[in-house]
């Protein structure tokens, strides 16, 4: 499967078990479908049949709320089930609308916002200590930059040399109840993380071959990517309306999301 129909695999499915369990924040797992379908298919190591490999790759899904998409993505690399992963925000499910550590692949449980970012660092610091090469991730909203645990854990990255840490930033302006700008602006971004000592570029978070070649890249220092993306991408109802973080799509939505997935 290559890298566009596994993050259209990973939508369709984010749809259905959302819908099924009535729950929300089905736009920010549509807007990070990319990002996860190139780290998870071209980018990093892992292994499903060992989730615990030591020399894996580590992901943190710091905006926990988008786990539907992670959980999908783990489906489709062998990690859990199809019947499991159907149990998603259901009563008793490992499969929580928050990423939770007992699913097989999540590294850590989130949902906190502002916490992702200092776990990674903390994971990167103790690879460099043990001398292991694995690369660690940590995908982070753009909301979430605004909390100050973000920017102490970037300054302790770079005092510390992470070259092994690499940041992708969902850019999709939406955060909560308005654009990011209007709550609190951040841009510009990349330059504000160079000024820290960080390597920082801007892409197109839809562009599966300009996420691969900033993935992976290996700088010598700790590396930020912001993702410019569109929350609710590939459902044109969805698509840049901050309602969609809330909402459940009903079983005629549903309906026609999935035809313009298929299309």
């Amino acid at each position: 499967m290559n890298t566009i129909d596994f993050s259209r695999e990973i939508r369709r499915t984010s749809l259905e078990i959302v819908h099924a369990c009535g729950g929300s924040h089905i736009s920010s797992s549509l807007s990070i479908a990319d990002i996860l379908a190139v780290l998870y298919r071209d980018v990093m190591k892992t292994d499903s049949a060992n989730p615990n490999w030591e020399m894996r790759d580590r992901f943190i899904l710091s905006k926990g709320h988008a786990t539907a998409a992670l959980y999908s993505a783990l489906m489709l690399r062998g990690f859990v089930g199809i019947k499991e992963l159907k149990t998603y925000g259901l009563n008793g499910s490992l499969f929580m609308n928050h990423a939770s550590h007992k699913v097989p692949g999540v590294e850590f449980s989130t949902g906190a916002l502002g916490h992702g970012l200092p776990i990674g660092v903390g994971m990167a610091v103790a690879a460099k200590y043990r001398k292991l090469n694995h690369r660690i991730f940590v995908l982070v909203s753009d909301g979430e930059i605004a909390e100050g645990t973000t920017w102490e854990a970037a300054l302790f990255a770079n005092h510390h040399q992470l070259d092994n840490l690499t940041v992708i930033v969902d850019f999709n302006n939406l955060q909560s109840l308005d654009t990011v700008s209007n709550t609190l602006e951040i841009q510009p971004l990349s330059e504000k993380f160079i000024a820290l000592g960080w390597v920082a570029k801007d892409v197109d978070g839809h562009n599966h071959d300009e996420l691969r070649k900033a993935l992976k890249e290996t700088p010598k220092k700790p590396n930020l990517i912001c993702a410019h993306t569109t929350k609710g991408k590939g459902v044109s109802f969805m698509e840049g309306l901050v309602e969609w973080h809330y909402k459940c799509p009903s079983i005629q939505e549903l309906s026609i999301a999935l035809e313009e997935l298929n299309a």
